[in-house]
């Protein structure tokens, strides 16, 4: 039964990237496209921490924590260039 439940969860999470990456497509704004990729970048860390848990791998956890901080970084930058320009 869990099994199913995750299944179903990370079902609607690839659904969920599918549907940010429209929008990253068709964002108006700079703004709309960072928020789309950093949108997408979070769904593909909860998929990534769901793969570890599937396939009994920690390693994907390091994976994923790795992933997340140059998001963060990468978020940052172009935060400031919409903002001020680099």
């Amino acid at each position: 039964m869990a099994n199913l439940l995750f299944s179903v969860a990370l079902s609607i999470a690839l659904l969920a990237v599918v549907i940010s990456f429209f929008r990253l497509l068709i964002g108006p704004s700079a703004a709309d496209r960072t928020v789309a990729l950093d949108g997408m970048t979070i769904i593909s860390i909860s998929v990534i921490t769901a793969a570890a848990f599937f396939l009994g791998r920690v390693i994907y956890i390091d994976v994923a924590l790795v992933y997340a901080l140059i998001s963060f970084l990468g978020v940052i930058a172009i935060a400031r260039f919409i903002e001020r320009g680099l």
